[in-house]
């Protein structure tokens, strides 16, 4: 096993409403879904059509308040169309519970490097993990098939994203997870010192 130094959360976030900005927390439970509150609610046109960022851009410049009412208005003003936002139900197809990238993953990606296959755009990570004796910005791409404890929480990595950086995870036992938290590898693999 390579021993990696000591591995903490230095970032939590959530995406209340899909495509749009992410809201910075300091502790956030975590379900069997993953982060409470995250992809909570759907931007939907006045045909029906979900809107989803990749197409539509200005979805990524808009921060959700919590309150669905305002963040249509927001989104609407965005966008240029009306829209209304509705709860979404269960994940979408191919979306997992948790998205974990490294923050050197982060600083090499802003540099311009990244693995083969993935953009440098914005990972939409919901926790940012520092890795401090990684110089490749991409170790947590190894966790595939093993299992973080982060405090209370244990999340099994189940696969890498097609064209993103950092690893996505299912939740094994729900918790509270928070910034500064020690992260433990379970299963094999990189294994963090201290």
């Amino acid at each position: 096993m390579t021993r990696v130094g000591p591995v903490t959360v230095v970032g939590i976030s959530v995406y209340p409403v899909r495509g749009c900005a992410g809201t910075p927390l300091e502790r956030a439970d975590v379900g069997a879904g993953g982060l409470v509150g995250d992809r909570a609610y759907a931007v939907v046109d006045l045909s029906g059509r979900v809107l989803r960022g990749k197409d539509t851009p200005a979805l990524a410049g808009v921060t959700p308040t919590g309150h669905p009412d305002l963040d249509a208005a927001a989104v609407t003003a965005a966008v240029g169309t009306p829209v209304r936002l509705e709860p979404l139900t269960g994940r979408p197809d191919g979306a997992a519970a948790v998205h974990l990238v490294s923050r050197q993953a982060l600083e090499r990606a802003a540099s311009g490097v990244v693995p083969a296959g993935c953009g440098t755009e914005d990972p939409r990570a919901n926790l940012v993990l520092d890795l401090p004796a990684d110089d490749s910005g991409d170790l947590e791409r190894a966790w595939v098939g093993r299992r973080l404890r982060l405090g209370p929480v244990v999340l099994e990595v189940t696969r890498l994203p097609r064209h993103c950086l950092g690893v996505y995870a299912e939740v094994a036992q729900p918790g509270t997870v928070g910034v500064g938290d020690a992260v433990q590898i379970l299963d094999g693999g990189a294994e963090p010192t201290g």
